[in-house]
């Protein structure tokens, strides 16, 4: 995907998680490094996130998971993206990833995986590689 425009990068905040400082932080850092980011806030459902990745016609969400259902909720997002022809949109998940869930979430179309306390530069610069 080529892209001429400033990349659309969609933050989001799933399930029932009420922490979203680690997902401003992220969402922060990518507009200083020159992305068009959006931040949905608290406890969105998969199909609240798709909608607002279609509505803005975004490149990238990335999702802040914290409690666990990472798995689940990336499931039911795999289902989705395919429903709404969002299957080229990059998807991220950082946070709380163990290690043991990584490969499963690779298979359930997860691009990238920033467990927490990775360098904010490497998510932008994961971004810049794989959409521009």
């Amino acid at each position: 995907m080529v892209v001429d425009r400033k990349i659309r990068v969609l933050v989001a905040k799933p399930g029932l998680d009420g922490h979203d400082v680690g997902a401003k932080v992220v969402a922060r850092s990518l507009k200083e490094a020159g992305f068009d980011v959006t931040y949905t806030g608290l406890r969105k459902s998969p199909e609240e996130i798709v909608r607002r990745a279609q509505d803005l016609d975004v490149d990238v969400i990335g999702l802040s998971l914290l409690s666990g259902s990472h798995l689940s909720f990336c499931r039911r997002l795999r289902a989705l993206r395919k429903e709404h022809g969002l299957r080229d949109v990059l998807l991220l998940v950082g946070g709380v990833i163990p290690e043991k869930d990584r490969q499963a979430l690779k298979d359930l179309g997860v691009d990238g995986i920033f467990p927490a306390g990775t360098p904010l530069d490497c998510v932008a610069e994961f971004i810049r590689t794989n959409v521009s």
